[in-house]
């Protein structure tokens, strides 16, 4: 049931459509030229495949369940950044310190904004945005101090509650270092939760305080906050929204700014404030959980620190000299750690959104310049939805060029991709064919981190070819705040998710059920386990669930169950197989593996999403498909069928031509006969995170997809 994906470079490479003479000189060429350039390249520099080869990590002892840790942490693992920095408030005063009037955090000038009218008629609206401002360390730290005092003269106490529900930007930060310095519990909630679980999240917490924006608190909280009793202040970060009459009595809102001024007044008086030990809550952070409702994860400083500690570490030259651009949700651990790492560093953060990234993202207005562009960032984070998305859009511009300039970059793609497996770069074909494609994200990254999902083979050399830079895919979980496994910057293997971080250890436990076994050979399989201190302490007010997914060992030693399947390779990096969860019974007995399913389709250029789903009771899988528009309208007008989309998407041709696309890329993944979706539905409407069937990290949300398309299941499986 091993969903890994080759990483042989043949499988990956495009198809041109040369003269067979032309091309047996152009390869003459490319011999000539490759002869040449490594002559200098063997003798000035180390090969990225011989480091590629090293071991990274490796068992502590010689039995079959022995914990793997990184060969940079055999002796012990570690916990702390900085000396002495066992909270986060000591972390961002020892960099305050350090960095002083150095630039931390940057927010671009709205200059305008318009209306601008759709040829179907919706309107969207449009930005023109400015340079980037920016704060200094200094800035942030003053603004956060008086925060958290203005907090505490409007009642807040140290070890109780307080909620941010608020899109990624300065103010998000500053509030959390103020939190952080005064030792209040900051629970934080996704932008793009539905109201049954926020309400769910504020009334599990019982916080009677609020960080918020104007936007969010008309469009999501207005509605709900009768719904949350406990409630007292509303703090909203970007200026006072208008006062409404039916908001129940007792709940006053405040302006950020107008807290912060309370709180330096107060300040001028010498008010104490408890300072956090490692072991208090940091963040009660609520996972948008592909399950039910959110749970709230408990990560104490001293977790979180451990975390960060373990993915700077893979992360080499980190420093003042890198900026790093933050658009993910602040409220997923993923974002949340990195710019931690950054902050603790001395890097500068840029802050964007999804729809102002890039120029020609959908808020930005044509002709001016997106985020990317404007900030130019050497590092950047991303979930493998964002990065599929940047390959589809990037294949489908080559595939409208003239047949001359799709052939030269084919080419040099292709040639690219065989120098990355032997370990070589390609100067002349970054500097000349890719230097376009890179600019997408500013021309400058380093790194990109990937975590949130397994990322596809094929993508990940896609970004590694045309942007010029490794992509360090990622292994953690809330529950493990964000910590894992971060492949090192030097391995540009595919499909594996890299060693241990050196904070912590992983081990493999057999799972019987699904055929995995620490014995098995020639790798060692089976449920990964990770410990360490970045281990978490469990879920709020969820004893029962914190017992079935945590425990200490005989050291004390404290170990997570990820309910994730893992493979060690022989150099002790992990690879990511299978899912407790994804895995099911057929009628026949045969096991199916929904995400192996899923990753082996998903790439297709007909694909923007999809589900597989089976059951025990039927003895086939069936899948739901987001369709992507230009691709499946193209493949309708080829078959001669019209339509509105809708329409299309649900026309029983059209379900079997994308059917018979899917099982031909099936059998080409070389996926099992009973593996294949039989049948499927078509949906028009993307999944969003809005519309609660996906997870802010897009991740799918089976039981709501479930529900969603229960009708269409009843039809596939013979019973309407």
């Amino acid at each position: 049931m091993n969903n890994h994906v080759s990483s042989k470079p043949s499988t990956m490479k495009l198809k041109h459509t040369i003269n067979p003479i032309l091309l047996y000189f152009i390869h003459f060429l490319i011999s000539l030229y490759t002869i040449l350039t490594y002559i200098p390249f063997y003798f000035f520099s180390e090969s990225r495949q011989e480091k590629s080869n090293q071991i990274k990590a490796k068992p502590v002892n010689s039995k079959p369940d022995s914990a793997y840790r990184s060969v940079n942490s055999l002796d012990g693992l570690a916990s702390v950044l900085y000396p002495g920095c066992d909270t986060l408030d000591k972390v961002f005063t020892y960099a305050k310190n350090k960095f002083k009037n150095k630039r931390l955090l940057g927010t671009r000038e709205v200059l305008n904004e318009e209306d601008e009218v759709q040829p179907n008629g919706k309107i969207f609206k449009k930005v023109i945005l400015g340079q980037y401002n920016w704060l200094s360390y200094e800035d942030v730290f003053v603004r956060a101090l008086n925060f958290g005092n203005g907090l505490q003269m409007l009642g807040q106490k140290p070890k109780t509650n307080i909620a941010i529900f608020c899109e990624t930007r300065a103010e998000w930060m500053i509030a959390a270092q103020a939190c952080f310095m005064y030792n209040f519990q900051l629970v934080t909630l996704y932008a793009t939760l539905g109201g049954p679980a926020i309400v769910h999240g504020l009334n599990e917490t019982e916080v009677t305080n609020i960080i918020t924006s104007k936007e969010l608190l008309q469009t999501k909280l207005k509605d709900i906050v009768s719904l949350v009793p406990c409630l007292r202040h509303i703090i909203t970060v970007d200026g006072k929204p208008p006062t409404w009459s039916e908001f129940p009595k007792g709940v006053i809102v405040h302006t950020m700014a107008a807290v912060e001024a309370l709180g330096a007044k107060a300040s001028m008086e010498n008010q104490p404030h408890s300072k956090p030990l490692p072991s208090d809550i940091a963040v009660i952070m609520y996972t948008s959980g592909s399950t039910g409702l959110p749970k709230g994860v408990m990560i104490s400083h001293s977790n979180i620190i451990a975390g960060i500690t373990g993915m700077a570490e893979r992360i080499p030259e980190l420093g003042e000299e890198d900026v790093y651009i933050g658009y993910l949700p602040l409220a997923h651990v993923l974002e949340l750690s990195a710019e931690l790492v950054c902050l603790s560093h001395g890097c500068r953060i840029g802050y964007s959104s999804p729809q102002t990234l890039a120029d020609q993202s959908s808020k930005i207005k044509k002709g001016s310049k997106g985020d990317t562009s404007m900030l130019k960032p050497t590092l950047m984070a991303a979930v493998p939805e964002i990065m599929d998305r940047i390959y589809k859009n990037v294949m489908n511009k080559v595939n409208e060029m003239s047949s001359f300039q799709r052939n030269l970059f084919i080419l040099a793609y292709n040639y690219k991709m065989e120098q990355i497996s032997k370990g070589r770069n390609t100067p002349l074909c970054n500097s000349f064919v890719f230097r376009k494609v890179r600019s997408l994200l500013g021309g400058n990254i380093r790194l990109l981190l990937c975590g949130g999902a397994p990322l596809s083979a094929t993508t990940q050399r896609f970004m590694n070819i045309c942007f010029c830079c490794p992509v360090g895919q990622g292994y953690g979980l809330t529950e493990s705040a964000g910590a894992g496994t971060i492949t090192e910057v030097w391995d540009y293997n595919t499909g594996r998710v890299g060693a241990p971080l050196v904070c912590c250890e992983i081990k493999l436990k057999n799972w019987e059920e699904g055929g995995y076994f620490n014995t098995d050979k020639p790798h060692p399989r089976g449920e990964i386990l990770i410990g360490g201190q970045n281990v978490t302490m469990g879920y709020y007010k969820n004893e029962a669930k914190t017992k079935a997914d945590f425990f200490e060992d005989e050291n004390g030693q404290r170990w997570l169950c990820t309910g994730d399947i893992g493979e060690f390779d022989p150099d002790g990096c992990l690879k990511i197989i299978d899912r407790k969860k994804d895995l099911v019974k057929l009628q026949a007995g045969e096991y199916v593996s929904l995400g192996k399913v899923e990753a082996a389709l998903k790439n297709l250029p007909l694909v923007d999403n999809i589900c597989a789903y089976a059951n025990s009771y039927h003895s086939y899988v069936i899948g739901f498909v987001v369709p992507n528009q230009k691709e499946l309208t193209e493949l309708a007008r080829k078959k001669g069928l019209k339509g509105t989309w809708e329409e299309l998407c649900n026309s029983c041709e059209m379900e079997n031509e994308v059917l018979k696309v899917l099982s031909e890329a099936a059998i080409s993944a070389s996926l099992e006969k009973f593996e294949i979706p039989v049948k499927i539905r078509l949906s028009p409407e993307p999944w969003t995170p809005e519309t609660g069937l996906v997870t802010d990290a897009f991740k799918l949300k089976r039981k709501e997809l479930k529900t969603h398309y229960q009708a269409d299941i009843e039809r596939m499986y013979g019973r309407k």
